[in-house]
């Protein structure tokens, strides 16, 4: 899939306050600009002296290739005389390691600020699934699978596993499943409140590329209980839940219609 180059025009001139949501995934780089939609959506790779992966099961293990790559993605394509507000998704048991990384990284693209946001909220955010009550999302990705629990603006508990849809060739799809329900159970079975199981019976909200796996879903249903909640187009669900973030903030100036396909 080939991104449209964004110019200008009198209907839709580039503004000062362009902005950018970014998700830096084990296997893919997606960046949506809000009002514009999707425009790349690209493996996570670097090249050199030979390929590389400079991020892997959700860690940023080469930070210059991170960089190298964001500015061979996106370098060419930021207005000219424009510093973008980015906002990126983080896994939510990286902690302060993974988003000073990914805030160096994303300093190429020479921004006027940078927020991050957790992708089990950016997932949620997607969907428009409100948090006034307690909210399970399950993120299965290529090469990591999250377990989370919202609450109000917060994160309650979280699980994570380095197994994703990546791992399909030596893992089958009953075992990404199993996995992921043994963390919702070990969750369960730690939480002295009634929060998880409330979420649970409302409804998992399943995202990431596994939710386009019928095998998984099928499995997961099964083992919960409870058949999961697909997010709309799941795979590109945390971009699209960090460009409605990126508006939220700043007051719906960057652009109409964020999700926008």
């Amino acid at each position: 899939m080939t991104a449209p180059r964004l110019r200008g025009s009198a209907r839709h001139p580039l503004r000062r306050d362009w902005g950018v949501a970014l998700e830096l995934g084990s296997a893919r780089t997606r960046a949506w600009v809000p009002g514009r939609g999707l425009i790349t959506d690209v493996p996570t790779v670097t090249f050199g002296a030979g390929t590389t992966y400079p991020i892997q099961r959700g860690t940023i293990v080469d930070e210059a290739g991170c960089a190298r790559m964001l500015q061979r993605l996106l370098g060419h394509r930021l207005p000219r005389r424009t510093r973008p507000h980015i906002v990126l998704t983080t896994p939510v048991l990286d902690g302060p390691a993974y988003r000073s990384a990914a805030r160096a990284a994303v300093e190429v693209l020479r921004p006027r600020t940078v927020r991050t946001v957790p992708t089990a909220r950016a997932v949620a955010l997607a969907a428009g699934a409100g948090l006034s009550r307690p909210l399970l999302v399950v993120d299965v990705g290529a090469h990591l699978s999250e377990v989370v629990l919202l609450s109000g603006t917060g994160v309650v508990d979280a699980r994570r596993a380095a197994l994703g849809t990546g791992d399909l060739g030596a893992a089958p799809p009953a075992g990404i499943a199993d996995t992921v329900a043994s963390m919702v159970t070990e969750m369960l079975r730690q939480d002295r409140t009634s929060r998880t199981a409330d979420a649970l019976h409302r409804g998992v909200l399943l995202a990431g590329g596994g939710a386009l796996r019928p095998g998984i879903v099928h499995d997961l249903s099964g083992l919960l209980g409870v058949p999961p909640r697909v997010v709309p187009a799941p795979h590109t669900a945390a971009v699209r839940g960090a460009a409605r973030h990126l508006c939220a903030l700043h007051g719906g100036g960057l652009g109409a219609r964020p999700l926008a396909r």
